[in-house]
């Protein structure tokens, strides 16, 4: 059963900056001046190389205290699921679980999401292109709702300043969380999505998998 034409397949090259599609041979893209390669070979490397950096980056960041509020002389600190459950318990249970989803869920999901199909491109998988494609335009596109909480940290840190009442500062967890999600991003845009029609045919020739 033979797999989908592809772009390559058919002796043409798209430019990833603006989708303008040219003829295979091309170098360079004549609308925004971009180099054309049909693949990028060293992509899931660098894929790869940021996911880890944005792990390492994660646990640290979900260890140590996101907020330091002082009120007259008492000073706490909060990470970022103890800053939720207080929000929860003090009223505002929609906007803990807004900051839960946001610094928890989506990390973690688009973590276990650009791993999935960087496996699933080197080894193949059950899994439709079609679907990995829509996963990844997912992930790439809720990328930016992940810093909610560095922006949360930001909004409160310039507000709330009442000299010696009361003050928010950021702690450490908020540059390590910001790093995160950056080095999660970079290694979303270094996926070369491609890669999964490459795969297609040899999966589908492959047959159900145990």
């Amino acid at each position: 059963m033979s797999g989908p034409v592809t772009a390559r397949a058919a002796g043409f090259v798209a430019c990833t900056r603006c989708t303008r599609v040219w003829p295979g041979g091309t170098a360079q893209c004549g609308r925004c001046g971009k180099p054309l390669v049909s693949r990028d070979t060293h992509s899931l490397s660098r894929v790869w190389a940021w996911w880890v950096a944005g792990l390492l980056c994660y646990i640290p960041a979900n260890l140590y205290p996101m907020l330091r509020t002082r009120v007259l002389f008492t000073t706490s600190e909060d990470t970022i699921v103890g800053g939720a459950v207080e929000l929860a318990l003090h009223g505002a249970p929609f906007v803990a679980l807004i900051i839960l989803v946001a610094s928890v869920a989506i990390p973690i999901g688009k973590f276990v999401a650009i791993a999935w199909l960087a496996v699933s491109v080197r080894r193949g998988s059950r899994t439709t292109p079609h679907s990995r494609h829509r996963m990844y335009e997912i992930v790439e596109y809720i990328g930016r709702w992940s810093m909610i909480d560095v922006f949360v940290v930001a909004i409160l840190t310039a507000l709330v300043q009442l000299n010696l009442a009361a003050s928010i500062k950021p702690g450490p967890a908020a540059l390590a969380f910001a790093l995160s999600v950056i080095f999660t991003m970079l290694s979303a845009q270094a996926f070369d999505p491609r890669l999964i029609w490459d795969r297609a045919e040899d999966d589908t020739d492959a047959g159900p998998r145990a």
